[in-house]
């Protein structure tokens, strides 16, 4: 595994392979610690806090552009002053590596503005 998760491009993931163990999730979320675990170490989630709906939903269109640019596409929720992302890897109805690499991205993404 690699310490910079937000340098990796998603792979491709057709099923067929196990989701990560609890222990390699656990692995993986000490890299993007905002984030917690759900569902049995099957999805992980983050609310992000923004100052009005016009800055959160600005937020959404830069989780839509970072998810068609990867093909990896996460749940999203949000109203005003915040957005919640979740993440799973549904072919495998748990998480992988691509799910670390989405989230660890979108903490880039807010860090720089």
């Amino acid at each position: 595994m690699t310490d910079d998760l937000a340098t990796k491009t998603c792979t491709p993931c057709r099923g067929g392979i196990p989701p990560l163990s609890s222990a390699e999730v656990e692995t993986f979320r000490t890299k993007v610690p905002e984030w917690t675990v759900a569902d049995s170490s099957s999805r992980i989630e983050r609310t992000f806090r923004f100052r009005n709906f016009a800055e959160a939903f600005a937020f959404v269109q830069k989780v839509a552009e970072l998810a068609e640019s990867e093909g990896h596409h996460p749940d999203v929720s949000f109203g005003w002053g915040y957005v919640t992302v979740s993440l799973q890897t549904k072919k495998i109805k748990g998480l992988h590596e691509n799910d670390f690499i989405i989230a660890a991205k979108l903490d880039e993404i807010t860090k720089s503005g």
